[in-house]
């Protein structure tokens, strides 16, 4: 087992509970502040979503990416950017007509979604690997878009981070790879405790882990109350692991958490059981990604 272990911190999200939060990061300079120090509690990689800064709502404006990123990289950090490519992908159907889109879709072009990618190729950006029941809405990532997606990443010489919901989506990760739309190592991330899709128990990490290719580097979240329980389970069963607002608000019952502080209790877990976290240079060289 390789003792260094990949944290990942989820700043913000998309979801629409922030509001419970009493200080949430939703302007770029307070998403680009948290991603900043939650790299010195000891997170390698910052995981990317903006929010309108007026409404709090979710967002894929790339001038708002922008200026996340710009901010980050002007203040010395090294931590990692890994930017969603999630916005644009949820229908609703119609009440009157299925067929069209009423509230609550966002569906655009496969290469509409990569706008902030091409301009900011970051160190990393999602690739949402299948659809599934998300809420009210579908999160629709058909298999044409994604292999459209896929080609470009690759092209943009920028890591994709293969998020899998369900075990059919690693068996569509696999066609992917396959056919040489990503390259080796791959990246998982297995996401769990979402409603709709995997639970987030023990059995279905160990049967999602055991479906990926055997070189993948993979890492694992549950949100909510599972949140530090899959931290545990990953980290023991030789993955990597996500903690952050985005996935949980909570520290304690009742108790709000702060990304910080989510971090500094995942370092604690990973550190009692033996292993450390990496640096973002050792996540960088473990992940094969080009700096």
């Amino acid at each position: 087992m390789d003792n260094k272990v990949i944290l990942t911190c989820a700043v913000t999200g998309g979801h629409n509970n922030f509001q419970k939060h009493p200080d949430y990061p939703i302007t770029p300079e307070q998403i680009a502040s948290n991603c900043i120090e939650a790299g010195k509690a000891g997170a390698a990689i910052a995981h990317i979503h903006v929010r309108d800064p007026k409404t709090g709502m979710r967002s894929g404006d790339p001038k708002l990416f922008r200026e996340v990123v710009h901010r980050i990289k002007d203040s010395g950090s090294e931590i990692l950017v890994n930017l969603t490519t999630s916005e644009g992908a949820r229908f609703a159907p119609g009440s009157q007509d299925a067929k069209v889109g009423g509230p609550g879709t966002t569906l655009m072009q496969p290469l509409e979604r990569l706008v902030h990618i091409e301009e900011l190729k970051p160190d990393i950006c999602t690739l949402d690997v299948g659809t599934f029941n998300f809420g009210e809405t579908i999160f629709v990532n058909t298999p044409e878009h994604l292999r459209v997606m896929a080609a470009r990443i690759q092209e943009l010489g920028v890591k994709p981070e293969l998020e899998v919901f369900e075990p059919g989506h690693i068996m569509f990760a696999h066609q992917l790879i396959g056919a040489g739309f990503v390259q080796d190592p791959p990246m998982f991330q297995v996401c769990l405790g979402i409603p709709h899709a995997s639970p987030a128990t023990p059995e279905i990490l160990s049967v999602m882990k055991g479906l990926l290719p055997e070189n993948a580097r993979w890492s694992a979240f549950g949100i909510s109350k599972w949140e530090f329980d899959i931290v545990a389970q990953a980290v023991t069963q030789g993955g990597n692991c996500r903690v952050g607002l985005e996935d949980n608000l909570y520290l304690n019952k009742g108790e709000f958490a702060s990304n910080v502080r989510l971090i500094e209790r995942a370092v604690r877990i990973i550190r009692e059981l033996g292993r450390d976290p990496a640096t973002p240079h050792e996540a960088a060289e473990k992940l094969g990604l080009n700096r």
